[in-house]
């Protein structure tokens, strides 16, 4: 499946269900995000976080189904509205697979394309193993917050594009 083509396009409205499905499952895991486990993630929290006031949101598809989506948008405003920051998640069953660097690539072209010169990760979970791909791809870690969210410390990371 590694080697299987995977399709990465603009978010398309009839995909937004998909999207707030594997999502939810994702954040009623506990995993990767900040929203608590423990309250349904509705659909209009989901739209708020992941789809609304983006610059783009991105999903991989693989044979034709979800595999993972990211969003990008400017991590602050104004001057610093240059530096984008961006999200991500795949889909549990198709993880180890290559899908997250796909994204990640995907969404460093994306937003340079869009005008961003840097590209900055503001809430890691230490325990990410995502974090190995993102320094592996070249983003430094800018700073740690320890205690963050239940205990564990969140890890920023940054890097300059392309």
């Amino acid at each position: 499946m590694k080697h299987e083509p995977c399709d990465i396009h603009a978010a398309r409205p009839d995909e937004y269900g998909d999207l707030y499905r594997a999502f939810a499952e994702i954040v009623a895991a506990g995993e990767g995000f900040p929203h608590d486990p423990d309250l349904a993630l509705t659909y209009d929290d989901f739209s708020d976080f992941w789809l609304d006031h983006k610059s783009f949101v991105g999903v991989a598809t693989l044979g034709g189904r979800l595999a993972g989506s990211y969003h990008l948008k400017p991590n602050f405003v104004g001057r610093g509205a240059h530096i984008a920051n961006a999200g991500y998640f795949v889909v549990r069953e198709l993880r180890g697979h290559g899908i997250g660097e796909r994204l990640v690539r995907h969404s460093m072209k994306q937003a340079e394309a869009l005008g961003f010169d840097a590209l900055q990760f503001n809430a890691v979970f230490a325990s990410n193993p995502a974090r190995r791909l993102y320094e592996r791809l070249g983003f430094q870690v800018i700073g740690s917050i320890p205690d963050a969210i239940d205990g564990e410390a969140i890890v920023i990371y940054w890097r300059r594009l392309p």
